[in-house]
């Protein structure tokens, strides 16, 4: 990771020294630059405002995929009908979205939350149906014949075998939902968010601002990911690293 990180900065200020200030300002000037607005309240709305609505969307996101998910695995009817919709559906780009629910549902924090859930919850059903798909049959059938209900099936045979795939599920699944954030916010332009902090800079020619912008949401997304949700992975799947 360290490395992967001193090689981009490195591009990155290479291309600076050779190109004009106004189209690639260098690496210590946008360093400088966010380390101003961190300490600016404008910057601390944008931040609260993305992940407020990151976290209601990727929460639903969860629940749902999950729900379906374990859903489409145990119900085979349900799963050939969810697994073709979600294959259609998920072929469709989230931006393209959201026309569509800012006419249904006007501008405001909605539109962007129902992107990011939608965005993020193929990915997350379609790993918990595919794992739950791969359950042992003689393990269901042990289950069965040992009395369990369908609810016990669920609890104490399809979930701890879906959570290794539910996990990975999880960390696609955000990627999605980052990606469906910081472009909903850039072109539905409500409120504050990294998003439309990044969409003004552009719209202003304030290089620095947009590297800088750029700058912070990979910074947030590597540590959500690599830090968050890893550190959940390895917590609950602890046998595999011993």
């Amino acid at each position: 990771m360290a490395v992967a990180v001193v090689v981009i900065l490195l591009f990155w200020q290479t291309a600076a020294w050779f190109l004009p200030d106004f189209l690639m300002p260098g690496v210590p000037s946008v360093f400088a630059r966010l380390g101003l607005e961190t300490q600016s309240a404008e910057f601390r709305a944008a931040l609260s405002g993305s992940l407020g609505r990151l976290g209601v969307g990727y929460g639903l996101a969860l629940l749902f995929g999950i729900g379906f998910g374990l859903a489409g695995g145990v119900l085979f009817f349900f799963r050939e009908v969810l697994k073709s919709a979600i294959i259609i559906l998920q072929s469709i780009p989230s931006i393209a979205w959201v026309p569509l629910f800012l006419i249904l549902m006007g501008f405001g924090n909605m539109p962007i939350i129902v992107v990011v859930a939608l965005a993020a919850f193929f990915p997350a059903a379609l790993s918990v149906m595919n794992a739950t798909e791969s359950v042992l049959s003689v393990h269901v059938s042990a289950a069965r014949v040992m009395g369990a209900s369908r609810w016990g099936m669920i609890k104490r045979v399809y979930l701890p075998a879906v959570t290794p795939e539910l996990i990975t599920g999880a960390q696609l699944a955000f990627g999605n939902a980052w990606r469906a954030l910081i472009s909903a916010e850039m072109l539905i332009g409500f409120g504050q968010g990294l998003g439309r902090s990044l969409a003004y800079s552009g719209e202003t020619a304030d290089m620095i601002g947009v590297m800088a912008n750029i700058l912070t949401i990979a910074i947030l997304a590597t540590l959500i990911d690599q830090v968050c949700l890893e550190k959940l992975k390895r917590r609950l799947l602890r046998y595999q690293y011993v």
